[in-house]
């Protein structure tokens, strides 16, 4: 029903934002992702929108792009993936990350959101791994997370190789994830090993 809300945002609290828009404050349900990057509270700002309907609530769920909002939506196809855990997902991994982690069937780096164990986690690889293979959408957000997910075999063979030299996926993932996945695997992995030199 609502593609976007663009207002001012007037309240902000833990997995909220209200945007005024008409007179009107909408309660949106956030991740920790779109909170971080919402503007000082009386600043105009824009969410993108999915509204949930039950017998006993309607929820608003505000997303700062439109890739975290595909990425919601697809979460939460998954049989036993609510809005709420779709919200955890997000407010522990960027849209792209949970990209990679379905691409590259790496369920550990998704039980790090609160309330997925493993058996779901597995469930979304396996519900989700061709489904991400054929999204399609318009925007830059959209199409960085659909690259991840059609680049999998170099990033698989990178993240394997990586694991070999004792890094977990969770640990190399989001490095991997901020690569050109277009690159050969052995330049994705002296790209990450480069990059997390000074980490650990």
């Amino acid at each position: 029903m609502f593609y976007s809300l663009k207002g001012n945002l007037i309240h902000t609290e833990p997995g909220v934002a209200v945007i005024e828009c008409a007179g009107m404050g909408f309660k949106c349900l956030t991740t920790m992702s779109t909170q971080r990057a919402l503007p000082p509270l009386g600043s105009q700002t824009l969410l993108y929108t999915h509204m949930n309907v039950r017998e006993d609530a309607v929820d608003l769920f505000g997303f700062a792009t439109q890739g975290e909002l595909n990425c919601f939506k697809m979460l939460t196809s998954v049989t036993g993936v609510g809005p709420k855990v779709g919200l955890a997902i997000l407010s522990e991994l960027q849209s792209e990350q949970v990209a990679l982690a379905i691409a590259s069937g790496d369920s550990k780096t998704l039980t790090r959101a609160a309330g997925v164990g493993n058996k779901l986690a597995q469930r979304i690889i396996l519900e989700l791994k061709d489904k991400l293979k054929g999204m399609s959408g318009n925007g830059a957000a959209v199409s960085q997370v659909v690259g991840v997910a059609s680049a999998a075999g170099n990033v698989s063979e990178a993240i394997n190789a990586l694991s070999v030299l004792g890094y977990t996926p969770s640990d190399v993932a989001p490095v991997v994830a901020k690569l050109d996945s277009s690159l050969p695997v052995e330049e994705l992995i002296r790209l990450s090993l480069k990059a997390m030199a000074g980490r650990f």
